[in-house]
């Protein structure tokens, strides 16, 4: 008889909802100010990436990494999410992407709790524009997640917070380093985008994630 399925855990930015361009407009600005240039192709190589990360991508990019003391990192961060921020007012229901909250609303009437694994700061924030709290069993608390994907920190968190077994859960990714560290914890990863390597099942889109693709996918597996 197969494990039966204990949780699915979800990234955010790309799986629930698509703030990129935000993050984009943001850090274009402050790099701006700055005197580097980013473009979207670059922005990216962003994708699942903490903003201090982010923002030493950035400065390594324009070749100023140095040029700026730890203080002053931080400042150049708290301005590019002051900048984010304002712009999540934006942020409706209408927002949340296709299929997303059937699905999560048929999770929870099969008693599948779901958690949130997203490296954004912001992410209750999101969730409550969305009015998709309630459902969500638990979301990690990237303030106190010490190490980014692709490390599987912040996937184990979302797990102990739900009390389930890493190795009984379905983890949702859009970026490469969110596959990685799925992964990495003995999670069966489900990868949305035709890019994506080593991920269990791969979609396209968020329109094929489906309970009863779901429900195949975990009974299927090998």
């Amino acid at each position: 008889m197969a494990q039966q399925l204990q949780a699915v855990i979800f990234d955010l930015d790309g799986v629930i909802t698509d703030t990129a361009e935000l993050h984009f407009h943001a850090w274009r600005q402050v790099a701006k100010e700055v005197d580097i240039d980013i473009d979207e192709t670059f922005n990216a190589t962003l994708k699942g990436i903490s903003r201090m990360e982010s923002l030493r991508r950035i400065l390594v990019h324009g070749g100023r990494e140095q040029d700026f003391n730890p203080a002053q990192c931080a400042a150049l961060a708290a301005r590019k999410n002051g900048i984010y921020v304002d712009s999540l007012h934006q942020l409706t229901p209408h927002a949340v992407l296709p299929g997303i909250k059937t699905l999560l609303t048929e999770l929870r009437d099969h008693d599948i709790p779901t958690g949130l694994a997203s490296v954004s700061l912001n992410a209750p924030a999101i969730l409550e524009a969305l009015e998709m709290t309630a459902l969500f069993g638990f979301c990690a608390d990237a303030s106190r997640i010490r190490h980014s994907k692709p490390d599987p920190e912040i996937f184990l968190n979302a797990c102990a917070g739900l009390g389930v077994d890493p190795q009984a859960c379905i983890g949702v990714e859009d970026a490469q380093a969110g596959i990685d560290a799925i992964n990495a914890c003995g999670m069966a990863s489900i990868g949305i985008g035709d890019t994506l390597n080593h991920a269990t099942l791969r979609l396209s889109s968020t329109e094929e994630l489906t309970w009863p693709r779901l429900s195949a996918f975990w009974q299927h597996r090998k």
